[in-house]
Order: C-alpha cells, then sequence, then structure tokens
C-alpha cells in the first residue's frame, strides 16, 4: 500500500493549475448540500418555535400536550413543514446524492487523464445511468444507517467497508447497486484502517479550514478526493491482483 504523502502529493499535483475549478465544483456541491440540509433545519425550528409559542415555553403535561397538537396554528405549520422535510429528502436523494457521485468522480477524471471539466463532467457523470446511481448511494446510506442503528461501531466499519462505492457506480455500471456495495466491501478488506488513516493525516487541514470561517474546505474537500480517488486506483489494483475483477 502506498503512503499517504504519495496519495496527498499526487492530488497536490494533480490540482495545480486547476484549482479554481475545483474550488467552484465544491461550493456547488456544497450549495446543493446546504440547501437540502437547511431546509430540513428550517422546518424543525419552525417546529420548535411554534410548539414555545403555544406553551409558553413551559413544559405540559401529555394531556396538554394533546391540545397543543391540534391548535389550529400548529396543525398548519405541521402541514408546512412536513412539505418542507419532504422536499429536502427529495433534494438529498435525487439532486444531492447523484451528485456527490459526479463529484468524486470528476476529480477523478482530473486525476487519470487530465480533463478539467469539472463541473461539466461532475454533471454528466451525476446524469448519466442517473436512477442506478440514486438507487446505488440511497441502498448504501439505508445500510449504513440500519448498521448504527444496530450499534455506532459497526456503522462506522461499513461506512469504511462501503466507501468505494461511488467510484465503484461510474467506474463498473453493470454491476447492480448491491453488486457495487459487495465489490466496494470485498475492495476495502484490510484497506479500512489505511483509509482512516490517510482522513486522518488531513486532521490539521480540517482545523484550519474551521479557523477560516468553513472557507478552507472549498479547498480541503477537492484536496482530500482527489487523494481519496488516487486511493481507490491503489485498492482497486490490489483487488484485481487478487484476482478481485472479472
Amino acid at each position: 500500500m502506498k503512503t499517504n504523502t504519495f496519495f496527498k502529493t499526487l492530488a497536490l499535483d494533480t490540482l495545480r493549475g486547476n484549482w479554481w475549478k475545483a474550488v467552484l465544483l465544491t461550493l456547488v456541491y456544497l450549495l446543493l448540500f446546504s440547501a437540502a440540509q437547511g431546509t430540513a433545519s428550517y422546518a424543525s425550528l419552525q417546529m420548535s418555535d411554534k410548539m414555545k409559542e403555544i406553551t409558553g415555553g413551559s413544559s405540559v403535561s401529555i394531556y396538554e400536550m394533546a391540545s397543543v397538537l391540534q391548535d389550529p396554528e400548529y396543525l398548519t405549520i405541521q402541514k408546512k413543514t412536513n412539505g418542507l422535510t419532504s422536499g429536502s429528502f427529495l433534494l438529498m436523494v435525487f439532486v444531492v446524492l447523484p451528485f456527490s457521485v459526479g463529484y468524486v468522480n470528476a476529480l477523478r477524471r482530473l486525476l487519470l487523464s487530465g480533463d478539467n471539466r469539472l463541473l461539466g463532467n461532475a454533471v454528466e457523470i451525476s446524469t448519466t445511468g442517473y436512477f442506478h446511481k440514486v438507487w446505488g448511494m440511497l441502498l448504501m446510506k439505508i445500510l449504513i444507517a440500519l448498521w448504527t442503528l444496530l450499534l455506532v461501531i459497526p456503522g462506522i466499519v461499513k461506512t469504511y467497508s462501503y466507501a468505494m462505492t461511488p467510484f465503484i457506480l461510474e467506474d463498473a455500471p453493470q454491476l447492480s447497486a448491491s453488486e457495487a456495495i459487495h465489490r466496494s466491501r470485498m475492495m476495502m478488506r484490510g484497506h479500512k484502517f489505511d483509509l482512516f488513516w490517510l482522513q486522518l493525516s488531513f486532521i490539521g487541514w480540517f482545523f484550519l479550514s474551521i479557523l477560516t470561517a468553513g472557507i478552507g474546505f472549498l479547498w480541503l474537500k477537492p484536496y482530500y478526493n482527489t487523494a481519496a480517488a488516487a486511493f481507490y486506483e491503489e485498492v482497486k489494483a490490489d483487488y484485481a491482483l487478487n484476482g478481485g475483477l472479472d
């Protein structure tokens, strides 16, 4: 297995001269993600504020709560909140998840071929085999969530096991969603700690990004994901060497 220094140096060499395109791509991704997350957070905040307004901010008994839940103003806010929450879910599933596949694979194309049409490639990748990528990413998230509900540690382990799925969905479109997840699990055997160690090597940049009020993440995210694309190529080669690829 190559070192973290190798992956990070390769990522920096790949991004040299293409940083502004990588930052633009990251900005688009983060805006989409924030729109989905922000809509859900706004809906939750509205419900909370209305509850405080009706109850005066004090605790109420279960019988009083039943009355609050029937309050016409509360019911109106609840309907609006349900609509916002549903919209947030749909935006996350049908826009953010497939675009996340496009995002990492656009950086992978830059790494492999020097194709620096990052935003255009991300959109193209996201929309090619669109429903396959939507289902693949959604299934991966569902499986991780189920393992996390079982226990936190298995959820973390499965997060690393399935981490190569976004690359595989694009790299091997002939595989079904479950097969892509399975291949990721096979690829990551013996490499989960390697990926954790790679992520840990970015911890300093993570804290620096926080100190810049989050602006630094516009540079950190493409830097890490390009290194992750290089990591994918390494574990893919190792998997093929052991007879794992057709």
